[in-house]
């Protein structure tokens, strides 16, 4: 038997290689994007070169009212995320502990989540304005629905037979949600976080740009507006990288507080 000592380096060597295998390949996709308009590939004007993006970001370092509309970005995703992951578990469990509950909810469900949140875009406008609150429906409508759907199958998938023993054991309802349903229901309420953030910055910056409300979203579209071809290349950078960072963090946090899981547990003993 390998020892956990022995385990931790070749875990850490395999996350290293990850790492170090997907900057090369942004930095190989940078390249290609510094390349393309130098050789004529695509017009130099409308697709500026990887090296004059980056200079261009660097400048709006300086630039107080670029943290400005990143603060505000960053702001209405966190409270959108944080209103759509609070909402989706509690219903969640609710409907995947009551199958009377989830049965009767399944179609007015499935009615309303393949609406696209823009096509909500007239009427928040209508009720609220180009306003921050208007944004923070969409994101809460986007991201809700990727929550409620995983906890609801997660709740749904507990195993009966801890159910059974809990009951055995006269746990009341709360209890048995708390040491055995949602235990067992983590690894989806995790993969629903993962999903339901980067749909929140999706829907962040389309509604920033779309209803005009601050952010980076409304910074595009003024570049956008005033032909700075290269200011608006390097905010949509700032956003992508925005969504890695989200990404590793979610990631991150999710190996942690499920360590303990045997799929984790796995992977670091095929490491």
């Amino acid at each position: 038997m390998v020892s956990v000592a022995a385990r931790r380096p070749r875990v850490t060597g395999r996350r290293y290689r990850s790492v170090t295998l997907g900057a090369l390949g942004l930095i190989g996709f940078g390249l290609v994007l510094e390349v393309a308009p130098r050789i004529g590939v695509v017009p130099i004007d409308f697709a500026p070169p990887t090296s004059q993006i980056l200079v261009t970001l660097v400048g709006q370092l300086d630039d107080g009212s670029f943290w400005t509309a990143l603060l505000h970005t960053l702001g209405t995703w966190a409270g959108g995320l944080a209103i759509a992951v609070v909402a989706g578990a509690v219903i969640g469990v609710l409907l995947g502990s009551l199958p009377i509950l989830r049965a009767a909810t399944t179609t007015t469900i499935e009615f309303l989540r393949p609406i696209p949140s823009v096509a909500l875009i007239p009427l928040v406008i209508v009720l609220y304005g180009p306003t921050v609150r208007s944004t923070l429906i969409l994101v809460v409508y986007a991201a809700f629905w990727q929550m409620l759907i995983q906890v609801v199958h997660g709740v749904a998938d507990v195993d009966p037979v801890a159910l059974d023993t809990a009951r055995s054991f006269r746990l009341s309802p709360w209890a048995r949600v708390r040491h055995v349903v949602w235990p067992s229901a983590l690894p989806y309420v995790m993969t629903g976080l993962r999903l339901a953030a980067a749909v929140a910055l999706i829907l962040t910056i389309t509604g920033e740009l779309v209803i005009g409300s601050p952010g980076l979203g409304k910074e595009i579209d003024t570049a956008q507006q005033s032909n700075e071809v290269r200011l608006v290349y390097a905010l949509i950078v700032v956003t992508g990288l925005l969504g890695v960072l989200i990404n590793l963090v979610v990631r991150w946090g999710e190996r942690r507080l499920l360590s303990w899981h045997p799929a984790n547990r796995a992977e670091k003993g095929a490491a």
